[in-house]
């Protein structure tokens, strides 16, 4: 009576694997997507922050040179009396401005 109940139990333990098997192939199947998706969007992330940091070093030569107005954005530097797509005149004027300033501050040599 031993093996009738060992089989019995046996055959009721593959035929409740068999019935239920989708469910937890789809629930595995579910819990590796959620992980591949967290895991594609901490790559996107890091994309995307490298990215920032590309764009945080060519931004002054972007300035300077006024390269890189084809794509869609335009950085134009609007003062009232002259319009310039690149900023050696800006440059030219703010280093004007500073050797004033330093030889205003310095002492009168004789």
């Amino acid at each position: 009576m031993s093996r009738s109940t060992s089989t019995s139990t046996s055959l009721a333990t593959i035929i409740l694997l068999v019935i239920t098997f989708p469910i937890w192939f789809s629930i595995g199947a579910g819990l590796f997507g959620v992980a591949v998706g967290i895991l594609g969007a901490l790559f996107g992330v890091m994309v995307a922050i490298l990215g920032i940091c590309f764009a945080i070093i060519t931004f002054p030569f972007k300035i300077l040179f006024g390269s890189g107005d084809d794509w869609g954005w335009h950085f134009d530097i609007d003062l009232p009396f002259f319009h310039t797509n690149n900023g050696f005149l800006v440059l030219i004027l703010v280093a004007i401005v500073i050797v004033l300033i330093q030889k205003r501050k310095s002492p009168a040599r004789r």
